[in-house]
């Protein structure tokens, strides 16, 4: 067997990787380790449940429903709220700046793709009181040093 000449095994891993963060409104399956140019995770969200209305300063993302009944709350091309709901597997994209808010009719899990989580998440609602979230909030959420 021929190897390509900038064959690196070093640079390879098959490693599973997996980290379960658990939210007020279920949890994130992030499933990309933290060293990737982008950020793939699961969210369950449980019925009744919504996410933050928020807006991310650097972060893009997209977001498809894969089962259950959600409504997307996001801001429309003239920056005012609009409720859509969600077709499951369709992909619905939020830009830096553009306020977006996930709520779950019923049980519902989505999957994200995303830049990776830097910048600021600012939290303009959130029904348990959480504030905006930095990038050192997210590494001591990981490290589990609190915040």
């Amino acid at each position: 067997m021929t190897q390509s000449l900038h064959f690196d095994p070093t640079r390879f891993t098959n490693e599973p990787f997996a980290r379960r963060v658990e939210k007020p409104w279920g949890y994130e399956l992030i499933f990309t380790p933290e060293d990737k140019p982008y950020t793939g995770k699961i969210l369950h969200v449980r019925a009744g449940r919504r996410l933050s209305l928020q807006y991310h300063d650097q972060k893009l993302e997209t977001i498809m429903l894969l089962h259950g009944r959600a409504i997307l709350l996001c801001d429309n091309a003239e920056g005012e709220l609009e409720e859509i709901v969600m077709e499951p597997g369709h992909g619905y994209s939020n830009i830096p700046g553009q306020r977006h808010r996930l709520i779950a009719i019923e049980d519902c899990d989505f999957v994200e793709a995303s830049t990776p989580e830097t910048g600021a998440t600012y939290r303009l609602e959130d029904d348990s009181g959480r504030g905006t979230e930095t990038e050192a909030d997210r590494a001591r959420e990981r490290t589990g040093t609190g915040r």
